[in-house]
């Protein structure tokens, strides 16, 4: 696959913004393995490379277990979850697939059952993050494997 421009070398005040938002969510207080679940598993679905290794390589750096790593698309179907976990995972699938249902009732409560309200502006926020660094990535073509913690 063709590499594409370097969008941060290009445009390095566009991306001052998204690397702002990253510092709120890093200090936000969540915890890094819950956050490195969530970006790993927004990377899944949106079938981006460059963050799939990226989010895998820093989770295995921060401690995370192969075997959840390797089950994270099955998460469901798992008990290496804690219930916390899973409500951030749920609100992950919901809001990177936004457009197929948007956010119920049921979901909502789930996470506000798990998190308090400014867990869950800061899940919220690393969700809307993993998604636009998605974007970019799969967009400009970033070039998987390059990334060292």
């Amino acid at each position: 696959m063709k590499k594409r421009l370097n969008y941060e070398k290009v445009a390095p005040d566009a991306i001052n913004g998204l690397l702002q938002l990253e510092k709120y969510v890093r200090n936000s207080g969540l915890e890094k393995s819950l956050l490195e679940l969530v970006k790993l598993r927004a990377s899944q679905i949106n079938g981006c490379a460059f963050c799939i290794d990226m989010h895998t390589k820093d989770a295995r750096k921060a401690g995370e277990s192969e075997q959840r790593l390797y089950t994270l698309s099955a998460w469901r179907e798992t008990s290496f979850y804690t219930d916390r976990e899973r409500a951030a995972l749920e609100l992950t699938e919901a809001m990177t697939l936004i457009s197929n249902n948007g956010i119920s009732d049921v979901q909502y409560e789930k996470v506000s059952k798990h998190f308090n309200e400014k867990e869950h502006v800061a899940l919220t926020m690393a969700i809307i993050a993993i998604n636009s660094w998605n974007r970019l990535a799969i967009g400009f073509r970033k070039e998987p494997g390059t990334y060292t913690p």
